[in-house]
């Protein structure tokens, strides 16, 4: 059963847009250079906690993409590119 996703939030709960109602929150105090802070936050358009959370999936996501690239040359396909492109 896929999660749901929660729209609103309630106050007597720790449920934030967009995570999963599942997921399990850790509260973190953390020591950054401001200009690093004001530079990702000004990057992203949002807020700290929004900022900071896309930042660590996208070093979480950074792993998987090192995996694909070393599969790079290696997988083979049945179909080619060409074939692909016609429509």
């Amino acid at each position: 059963m896929p999660y749901q996703y929660m729209v609103l939030c309630c106050p007597s709960h720790f449920i934030l847009p967009g995570v999963p109602v599942r997921a399990r929150l850790k509260k973190l105090t953390i020591q950054v250079p401001e200009e690093l802070l004001a530079r990702a936050t000004a990057a992203s358009g949002e807020g700290i906690t929004p900022t900071i959370r896309r930042s660590l999936e996208l070093m979480a996501a950074s792993a998987a993409y090192a995996k694909l690239r070393k599969l790079r040359g290696k997988v083979k396909f049945g179909i080619r590119l060409a074939e692909l492109r016609q429509d």
